[in-house]
C-alpha cells in the first residue's frame, strides 16, 4: 500500500503485474477497486499502476468542489512516487476526462491514451437524457437506492443480474462520502477539453459502449474526430460499464491497441537496411 502526498490530500495507489507501465484511471464516486474485471487481464502482460482519485476509496478526501486538473495532477504525482517517466494512460468516464487533461498537461508522461466511456465537457458534450441528470444529483441518499436507481443507465438489458451485482458487492465498500461525490461531481460539470484535444499528439483509442445511457456514444465519436489519428472501438450490447457487459470484446479491444504500440515502438527502433554503419 503506497501513498503520496499532492495539492492538499494524501493519494492511495498500487501497482500489479509487470511489464509496460500502465495508469489506470476510475470514474466518478468509485475507487480504483471497480477495475476488478480489467486489471487481471491486463496485468498479466502489463505493469498496471491505479489510483483511488481524491475523495474516494483510501485517498483523503479533502473539503471540495475538486477539478479535472486537480486529479490529472494527483495522477502525475502518483507516476512520480512510481519512478515512472511515461507510461500508457486507460481512464474511464470521469477517469476519461482526467485522461484527457493529464495528455494535455503532462504530454511528456503519455506513451499512448485509452479514452473509455467518456466525453469531452462544455456545451458541445452530448448530454444524458434528464432523467439520468436527476438520478446523479440523488447521491446524498442511501447509496443501494443510488446503485439501483443508476443502473438502468450504466448497464446494458442484456447483462446479468448476477454479473451487476459482483460490481456492486465490490463498489459497495468504498462508497465515497456524499461530499466528496459532489466534489467530483463538480469537477465534471466546471470542465472542458473540447477546445483543446486537437492538440494531443499521443496515440490514441476511443472505447464505448453502443448502448451507454450515462455518457452518449455520441460523445466517443465526437472525441475520435477531433484527436488526431485517434481510433474508435464501438462496442455493441454494451453500455457505461462496458467490462462487465462485454469483457472480452472489451479487454480484447485494450489489449490490440496496447499490443500495437509496442509493435511501433520495435518498428521505430530497427535499423533501416541499407543505413548501417560500418
Amino acid at each position: 500500500m503506497s501513498f503520496v502526498e499532492n495539492l492538499g490530500a494524501r493519494i492511495h495507489w498500487d501497482e500489479e503485474g509487470s511489464g509496460a507501465p500502465l495508469l489506470l484511471i476510475m470514474g466518478l464516486g468509485w475507487s480504483s477497486h471497480a477495475w476488478h474485471r480489467t486489471r487481471p487481464v491486463l496485468g498479466e502482460k502489463y505493469r498496471t499502476i491505479a489510483l483511488d482519485n481524491r475523495g474516494v476509496g483510501r485517498s483523503e478526501a479533502p473539503p471540495g468542489p475538486y477539478s479535472i486538473a486537480q486529479m490529472a495532477a494527483d495522477a502525475a504525482a502518483v507516476l512520480n512516487a512510481a519512478r515512472v517517466n511515461t507510461a500508457h494512460i486507460f481512464g474511464v468516464s470521469m477517469g476519461g476526462m482526467i485522461a484527457q487533461e493529464f495528455a494535455l498537461q503532462y504530454p511528456n508522461k503519455v506513451r499512448s491514451l485509452i479514452l473509455g466511456c467518456t466525453a469531452a465537457g462544455g456545451p458541445q458534450a452530448v448530454r444524458a437524457e434528464q432523467e439520468v441528470l436527476q438520478v446523479l444529483m440523488t447521491r446524498g441518499q442511501d447509496p443501494d437506492q443510488f446503485a439501483k436507481a443508476i443502473r438502468p443507465f450504466i448497464y446494458d438489458q442484456g447483462t446479468s443480474p448476477e454479473r451487476i451485482e459482483e460490481d456492486t458487492a465490490v463498489r459497495r465498500k468504498w462508497y465515497p462520502s456524499a461530499d466528496a461525490y459532489f466534489a467530483q461531481l463538480q469537477a465534471i460539470m466546471a470542465w472542458e477539453a473540447y477546445s483543446r484535444i486537437g492538440q494531443i499528439s499521443a496515440p490514441t483509442l476511443v472505447v464505448h459502449g453502443e448502448n451507454d445511457r450515462l455518457i452518449p456514444p455520441e460523445n466517443a465519436r465526437q472525441i475520435s474526430a477531433r484527436i488526431p489519428g485517434a481510433k474508435l472501438a464501438m462496442l455493441a450490447k454494451a453500455s457505461h460499464i462496458f467490462a462487465t457487459d462485454q469483457p472480452h470484446a472489451a479487454h480484447a479491444a485494450v489489449l490490440e491497441f496496447l499490443d500495437s504500440q509496442a509493435t511501433r515502438k520495435q518498428e521505430r527502433a530497427s535499423p533501416v537496411p541499407g543505413n548501417t554503419l560500418a
